[in-house]
């Protein structure tokens, strides 16, 4: 499957809204609260555009679908900001299609391009197992697990991974 990663625009945000509330309110792989509304959940995820050190994107297909998105940033302010963290979301309906994938190589060159020297992910749930092989598999690697700090909807308290990656040796 073809997937172009282009920089989001708020145009796109309708396509975004409906997989990104089906993630959160599902529970299993989010720590954002549940209750969010639409104008909440578009100030967290669309991050703005006028700072070169934050960015939104979309995958889309060759019809201009929306499968997915990610939002990157730096990971803390001041003394931290050279550590990029990102957030990630895949439609439901394109799972499996390798839409994760290639949003995270994208979110990889780009803190790479603007200079970052490490990625940090603070909050990936233990068993949302495709997630974990997937970062896995693009050179991160699980740095700590902070037991039972998620309330997963059918699992009940799992652990929160703490991933690394580093970009420049």
């Amino acid at each position: 499957m073809s997937v172009e990663i282009r920089s989001a625009t708020a145009a796109d945000w309708p396509a975004i809204w409906p997989f990104f509330h089906d993630i959160v309110t599902a529970r299993e792989t989010y720590t954002y609260d549940p209750e969010l509304t639409e104008e909440q959940a578009r100030a967290i995820w669309m991050t703005p555009s006028s700072s070169p050190l934050s960015r939104t994107t979309v995958a889309v297909d060759a019809d201009g679908t929306v499968l997915g998105s990610a939002n990157m940033y730096p990971n803390k302010p001041g003394p931290g900001a050279h550590v990029a963290s990102a957030s990630f979301m895949v439609d439901g309906k394109a799972r499996g299609r390798g839409v994760g994938r290639a949003l995270g190589e994208d979110m990889i060159a780009w803190a790479g391009r603007s200079g970052f020297r490490s990625i940090q992910f603070n909050a990936v749930v233990e068993t949302n197992e495709s997630a974990v092989h997937l970062w896995q598999a693009l050179g991160f690697r699980i740095i700590g697990t902070v037991p039972e700090t998620f309330d997963h909807a059918k699992l009940g308290y799992v652990g929160l991974h703490v991933m690394y990656r580093p970009l420049q040796s």
